[in-house]
């Protein structure tokens, strides 16, 4: 297997060569892009380390060397590297096609690893038999339970496998049930941390007053109840993932702390005046738009940057429906096996789950697809299936045609607002319907009661309009 090294720092150039080359590589070396593309045309390259700016006339010469890989040699991996490093240059290099992306200065260990996984992919390939290179839908890894077939689908496993083997930070936005710690575990299990922990924190679960000592640890005194030292969720991640689910939940205080953590790979328990070094990848995920919270002073601006190196956006089930039907199949299956009862889908209910708007997206379809098989006698029919499902073809045209044209004056003024608005109103019409019961409206916004609470607390609901909703002295 053949590398090359396209660096116009000549001790950079020859240190990296000499890694790979007791890596095993049978490794070239470029000292511009003109030698580079060159070289390009005249062998085969599997592994190609190279300089962004290798010359004082211009700043990105590396991703011209990049494209010319990518168009004419697409098995190539390239790494580029620069000293002049951001979350933004790292975003431009991997979606322009790069392998991965290391900042000077950089570690032997990082050159090792990268090599090391570019090598397992290059064997994994030629392990493959030809019937492995037929298409056969549906797409899916069960071990990590991603499955479909459409192109956003398609374009999110691309995603998912070019950041895997890189230590980029990575967020994930989409709405609830789509699917976002289980893209996270899919990215763990391809990088080179996979043998390491991965530790999932529902950051939107933990109070404010407890979040920095459930992640970075405390000693014994620090707080009430703190009666030994303990170590937190980022120790116990070490050298493995952290994933970080709904970041945008936490508070600002906690977030400087996060960031600081980020920065400089280094956590401080809390009532510690001791730092600890400790190397994890953040994954972390929201279901807001990121952006409107920084707006709207919620987030931080520099933590965003530090978090979404690379973003991955998760679509809704309703807007990849082709997905639907592979996903039932595969839901179903999971469940024969659990139960050793062959279970078949008939036309009509398999058409109604198809129409389906899924507000809860896979975690919704996957809850209706177990009861419907644990119901059914071998076959699912409509009359199986939950009641919103079958009724929602009869009842979903009839609601859209009810809904207030524009000209209401409520409905054309709530397009004009902001969402943190819209949904502070959204929120109180369910809590109104409900009765004021803050458990079944969690479960109608499909959130949790303790999510539901730091809404209503945010938006000063309780204080105000929550308190004129008849039978709140009955709320869960």
């Amino acid at each position: 297997m053949k590398a090359l090294v396209v660096d116009d720092d000549d001790l950079i150039r020859s240190n990296v060569a000499e890694v790979l080359s007791n890596e095993g590589w049978e490794v070239s070396e470029a000292a511009s892009a003109e030698q580079a593309l060159e070289l390009l045309h005249r062998d085969t390259w599997s592994l190609v380390f190279c300089d962004v700016r290798l010359s004082a006339k211009n700043n990105h010469e590396g991703y011209d060397v990049l494209r010319s890989f990518t168009e004419e040699q697409p098995e190539a991996q390239i790494v580029l590297m620069t000293g002049h490093g951001s979350a933004v240059g790292a975003l431009d290099a991997v979606s322009s096609g790069a392998y991965d992306y290391l900042m000077k200065p950089f570690e032997i260990e990082d050159v090792k690893r990268i090599s090391q996984a570019v090598r397992r992919g290059i064997e994994k390939r030629a392990r493959r038999s030809p019937s492995d290179e037929l298409p056969s839908p549906p797409v899916y890894t069960s071990d990590i339970e991603l499955v479909g077939v459409s192109a956003a689908f398609v374009e999110v496993m691309k995603l998912v496998g070019r950041v895997a083997a890189t230590n980029l930070p990575v967020l994930i936005t989409g709405e609830s049930g789509t699917g976002k710690e289980i893209v996270a575990k899919a990215i763990h299990r391809r990088s080179p941390r996979a043998d390491k922990p991965f530790v999932a924190v529902n950051c939107g679960a933990l109070p404010a007053e407890l979040i920095e000592s459930e992640l970075f640890g405390h000693i014994r005194g620090s707080f009430t109840g703190a009666t030994v030292d303990r170590r937190g969720l980022w120790q116990e991640a070490d050298r493995g993932t952290v994933f970080l689910d709904e970041i945008t939940e936490t508070s600002l205080a906690f977030q400087v702390k996060l960031l600081r953590a980020l920065q400089e790979g280094e956590i401080r328990r809390v009532g510690s005046n001791q730092t600890q070094r400790v190397d994890v990848r953040v994954i972390a995920a929201t279901n807001r738009d990121a952006e409107l919270e920084v707006s709207e002073g919620r987030f931080r601006q520099d933590l965003l940057y530090r978090l979404n190196a690379v973003t991955i956006h998760l679509p809704a089930l309703r807007d990849r429906r082709e997905d639907i039907h592979p996903l039932v199949t595969y839901f179903a299956e999971r469940t024969i096996g659990s139960n050793a009862r062959p279970v078949g889908f008939s036309k009509d209910a398999m058409r109604l789950l198809e129409n389906y708007d899924w507000p809860g997206n896979i975690r919704e379809l996957e809850n209706a697809v177990v009861r419907a098989a644990a119901l059914c006698d071998q076959v699912v029919r409509p009359e199986d299936l939950p009641d919103r499902v079958r009724n929602y073809s009869k009842t979903s045209m009839t609601n859209r045609e009810n809904f207030p044209p524009l000209s209401d004056p409520e409905t054309a003024n709530e397009i004009l607002l902001p969402l943190s608005e819209i949904e502070r109103r959204h929120i109180l019409r369910v809590l109104t319907r409900t009765g004021g019961n803050k458990q079944a409206a969690a479960r109608v916004l499909g959130i949790d009661r303790t999510t539901l609470q730091r809404k209503l607390d945010r938006y000063d609901l309780e204080k105000t309009e929550l308190n004129g909703i008849p039978g709140k002295e009955h709320q869960g």
